[in-house]
């Protein structure tokens, strides 16, 4: 009896939900926990459906002994170009969105963007920062970077290995720009997103774009407060390109599209304890209302459902080691039955 009561209020509370949802803007309604958490954005709008339904989610634990070898993976390409942007507090995470450029005048070595000048040395200035190679057949354009993080330190990663959380997780999105237009047209495409995972562990150091980002976080510590970031270099916040894991999966936010290729790349980052001291410090909501910390900006773990993961990585077998190598000595040979003489 109880339980069925239950039940009822809660259909009711998501009733509610819906119908405030209807009345402002979607992306003030869905968070990380409580009724318009990861296991209800699939009810608060029929066009997240496939946060509920979908069978080709994201994130997922990635379990070393299941993984694929594939040799042809190549390392992964960035363009080295530097880009500017806008670091915001959106009250579900940290973002940083490149610059809308629709204007460039090249004079003396400075890039003109409407008001913001960017200095650029010479052969550097490109309106956007492509990522090819890896697992991708097309072209892809660099467009956001999303940074998830815990309160503590057991977990704050979306990606797990091995069941393995880590403090943090940071996704360099872009979008396939071989044939769409942006990202808002991409992210719901066949082959739209290229979502690039770094992991991210407690050291006693971090490298120079990523305290580039996270030096400006105090900045911006309520929901709606935004920062200039100017001349970040994407490709060198990844510690290496070569090695990864790769599969075919979803955004990890609403609508929970499944266009995405994700790569893993093999190699963690580092960032200090007072770095995410800093980042624990940000608040969901507004300065008036600044609701609860931010952390724990992360999507519960998904079915891997019969996909398969991918990797280039391979576990030689050293000289007196146990462990078994990645390579496998198969082929194909036609059955002598069927050779006619």
């Amino acid at each position: 009896m109880k339980q069925g009561k239950m039940c009822k209020l809660l259909q009711t509370l998501i009733q509610l939900v819906i119908i405030n949802c209807a009345q402002s803007n979607w992306d003030d309604w869905w968070t990380y926990d409580g009724i318009s958490g990861p296991d209800f954005w699939g009810l608060l709008n029929p066009e997240w459906h496939l946060c509920s339904k979908g069978k080709r989610q994201s994130p997922i634990d990635i379990k070393p002994p299941q993984l694929l070898y594939d040799p042809s993976l190549r390392p992964l390409q960035i363009d080295p170009n530097k880009v500017s942007g806008i670091l915001e507090n959106n009250g579900h995470g940290i973002i940083f969105r490149v610059q809308e450029q629709s204007e460039v005048r090249v004079e003396d070595n400075l890039v003109e963007e409407s008001s913001v000048h960017i200095e650029a040395p010479p052969n550097r200035i490109q309106l956007s920062v492509n990522i090819t190679g890896g697992p991708l057949s097309y072209s892809y354009t660099f467009s956001a970077i999303y940074l998830h993080f815990g309160r503590t330190d057991n977990h704050g990663s979306e990606h797990s290995i091995g069941g393995l959380t880590f403090p943090a997780e940071l996704q360099i999105i872009g979008y396939n720009s071989d044939l769409y237009q942006n990202i808002s047209d991409a992210s719901n495409k066949a082959n739209g997103l290229v979502a690039i995972a770094l992991l991210i562990q407690v050291g006693n150091s971090s490298n120079m774009e990523l305290n580039h980002l996270i030096s400006l976080v105090q900045g911006i510590r309520f929901r709606g407060q935004n920062t200039t970031v100017k001349g970040l270099s994407v490709g060198d916040l990844l510690p290496e390109r070569v090695h990864y894991m790769t599969y075919e999966g979803s955004l990890t936010v609403p609508g929970c599209h499944e266009t995405v290729t994700w790569v893993i790349a093999n190699k963690p980052a580092t960032i200090t304890a007072h770095q995410l001291f800093l980042l624990r410090k940000l608040m969901q909501g507004e300065s008036d209302l600044p609701k609860a910390p931010l952390g724990n900006n992360f999507r519960p773990l998904q079915p891997l459902n019969a996909r398969f993961v991918r990797t280039n990585i391979d576990f030689r077998r050293r000289p007196g080691e146990d462990c078994p190598t990645m390579r496998k000595n198969m082929h194909y040979q036609v059955n002598s039955k069927h050779i006619k003489i």
